[in-house]
C-alpha cells in the first residue's frame, strides 16, 4: 500500500475511468450495521479537487450513507480496476449530504449529468489517500451502464419519489435519522 499527499493527476485519472466505486460508512454503536454501497452511472462523480470529491446520490432503498454521515461525518470510498492494470484505490474523509432544498445544492449540480430520482450531492473532505496492487480483483468488462433506476424513478414522478423518500429514507436500519421531510 502507497500513500499519497493528494489526488493528484495520475489517481485522479484512474478514479474517473472507474464504472463503479463503493461507500462505506458506519454509525457510532457497536452495535450498528456497517454499510457499503456500490455506485455507478456515467456523470454521477467529479473530483472538485486535490482533497474533495462529490457523487450524485439518486434514491434508493435506504439512506444508511445519509444517516452514517449526518451522525458522524465518516466515509470511505474505493475504485478498483477491474479492466487493465491492476489497482485499488481508497479516499477516506468526512462527507456531508447537500439535499436538493439547499442553497448550496445548486453550485454541485452542473458536475453531474441529468438523472432522474436525484436526491442529492455528497460530498467528502478527503483526508487520507491509499492505493494497493488489487492483484485479487478479477478482470471484467463494462457491457453499459443500467437503465433500471432512472425508468423506475420516471415510472414514480417527483410526487411518487417524495413519497417514497418519506417512506423508505427518512432513517437507517439503525434508527438514526437520514433524509428530513420535504
Amino acid at each position: 500500500m502507497k500513500l499519497h499527499e493528494h489526488i493528484d493527476g495520475r489517481l485522479r485519472a484512474f478514479i474517473e475511468a472507474q464504472h463503479v466505486f463503493f461507500v462505506a460508512t458506519a454509525p457510532l454503536a457497536a452495535d450498528g450495521h456497517v454499510n457499503v454501497s456500490p455506485k455507478g452511472m456515467g456523470d454521477t462523480f467529479a473530483v472538485l479537487d486535490e482533497h474533495t470529491v462529490a457523487y450524485l446520490d439518486l434514491t434508493g432503498s435506504g439512506a444508511e450513507t445519509i444517516a452514517h454521515l449526518r451522525e458522524n461525518g465518516r466515509i470511505t470510498l474505493m475504485f478498483c480496476a477491474f479492466e487493465g492494470p491492476p489497482n485499488i484505490v481508497r479516499l477516506h474523509g468526512r462527507g456531508r449530504h447537500v439535499g436538493l432544498a439547499d442553497p448550496e445544492f445548486a453550485s454541485y449540480r452542473g458536475l453531474f449529468g441529468d438523472h432522474s430520482g436525484t436526491r442529492g450531492v455528497v460530498v467528502v473532505d478527503v483526508e487520507r489517500v491509499s492505493d494497493s496492487c488489487g492483484y485479487a480483483v478479477p478482470l471484467m468488462s463494462h457491457d453499459g451502464d443500467r437503465d433500471l433506476l432512472t425508468r423506475w424513478a420516471d415510472n414514480r414522478g417527483e410526487d411518487g419519489l417524495t413519497a417514497y423518500r418519506e417512506a423508505k429514507n427518512a432513517v437507517s436500519i439503525d434508527g438514526l435519522p437520514a433524509l428530513d421531510p420535504p
